[in-house]
């Protein structure tokens, strides 16, 4: 396999694979055409020989800091790099400051801040007047979203690329890449090969270390699945809790609940889970959803997972996380209505507006005396003594119409409450007729 165009001029043997194969051209860059292809905004951009300021947000491990270095070479910029862990302040005044001096003498530059949303709000308005005169063109590369994580006026400088997964295709044609330059064939068979690709998880870095640890071992033969686990540590998957990896997955969760899918609820439960979340945290979201999109069409679905969480604090892991797979199940089967969750919204929406209003006399208490002869409590109809159970008295404050925050659905238990309000409201007119 012949892919010289592919690698650097001369890379040092004792460089790691990843550094090897990294591409000296943004058309080797696999996996994000959508970008660098023709048609792609970087595409665009460097056929017109003009770049603009840009964020690359992407998982590890996709060709953000192998895209920003190609891009300085394809429109003729000095290349400077820092990375935000490990630069302060007067990194960045020394930057700016050799970017002037560059500038001056016909030569701009284009910045790449690794890991920018590792700055602090203070530092990122720092970069805002050198992109604004051109001393620098900026491109920072972030695996979280610049919509949390930067400041909008730096935002507003910048167009924010996004960078895909690698699929399994593209790792595949990593792994073909480093076989040519290895000049053999990874100790694989194609089902472990295929396994290999899996574990990587989109990550390109990731897949090619795993690679170059494979090249290293002399084998008498090639490894299955089950060797291929043995000698190789098992990727972790990627789950921040506190950014938006964290918050997407407890959205699907969430909306694979509401969407009556068990399948799918119960796959998100298990990447969070296996991925380290916290139990309790997972339960009180499911509890969340309980009462926002089962309500009273299953009045158990609370039921189901109060009684999980007391079975996990009872059991502990892992045990007692099988008490929150029955709850996550329970939900995502159980009949579905969001009218408890409007009328809540509704009522509070209503108490804002109408907050002063005295509840008619009747129905106020009258603990004293005075209150008594100044009528709390008068002509109050005590439900019990009906021979319905029901007096039908009106409750609503003066001056306000009664109001219908909560209408049930005719779906599982709200079935039966629809028939009893209906049964109730009849017996109102009858009473007020």
């Amino acid at each position: 396999m012949d892919m010289p165009y592919l690698f650097a001029p001369d890379p040092a043997e004792s460089a790691p694979l990843a550094d090897r194969l990294r591409p000296q051209r943004l058309e080797d860059v696999v996996g994000q055409e959508h970008l660098t292809g023709p048609e792609g905004a970087i595409g665009r951009m460097v056929a017109a020989g003009r770049l603009s300021s840009m964020i690359l947000w992407g998982p590890p491990g996709t060709g953000k800091t192998t895209i920003a270095r190609l891009l300085a070479d394809a429109v003729g910029l000095r290349f400077e790099a820092i990375s935000a862990v490990f630069s302060g302040v007067a990194d960045l005044r020394k930057v700016f400051a050799s970017a002037r001096d560059h500038a001056a003498a016909g030569q701009r530059t284009l910045l790449f801040v690794d890991e920018i949303h590792r700055f602090n709000r203070a530092q990122q308005d720092g970069f805002l007047p050198y992109v604004e005169d051109g001393t620098v063109t900026l491109v920072g590369a972030t695996t979280e979203n610049p919509s949390f994580e930067l400041n909008a006026a730096l935002l507003s400088r910048a167009q924010v690329l996004i960078l895909h997964r690698l699929d399994a295709k593209a790792l595949c044609t990593l792994l073909e890449r480093a076989e040519g330059i290895e000049g053999r064939t990874l100790p694989l068979t194609p089902e472990a090969r295929d396994a290999l690709v899996a574990s990587a998880d989109g990550d390109g870095r990731f897949l090619l270390n795993q690679a170059e640890t494979l090249f290293s071992v002399q084998l008498d033969q090639p490894l299955d699945p089950a060797g291929l686990s043995a000698l190789l540590h098992r990727r972790v998957a990627v789950y921040d809790k506190d950014r938006e990896g964290h918050y997407n997955l407890i959205s699907a969760l969430h909306k694979s609940i509401r969407g009556s899918d068990p399948q799918a609820a119960l796959y998100y439960l298990a990447r969070m889970l296996t991925a380290g979340e916290e139990p309790l945290y997972v339960l009180r979201r499911l509890t969340r959803a309980a009462v926002e999109d089962v309500g009273l069409a299953d009045p158990q679905a609370l039921v189901q997972c109060i009684a999980a969480k007391d079975s996990y604090d009872f059991l502990g892991s892992p045990e007692g996380e099988l008490a929150i797979v029955q709850a996550c199940l329970y939900l995502a089967t159980a009949p579905k209505s969001n009218r408890l969750y409007m009328a809540q919204k509704a009522a509070w929406r209503s108490a804002k507006e109408t907050g002063s209003l005295m509840p008619p006399m009747n129905i106020v208490n009258a603990p004293t005396r005075l209150m008594k002869q100044l009528g709390y409590g008068k002509g109050y109809a005590y439900d019990h003594d009906t021979d319905e159970g029901f007096s039908g008295d009106d409750y609503w404050p003066e001056g306000m119409a009664p109001q219908a925050y909560y209408e049930p659905t005719d779906r599982g238990f709200e079935k039966r409450v629809a028939e009893r309000l209906a049964y109730w409201e009849e017996l109102r007119r009858g009473k007020n007729a």
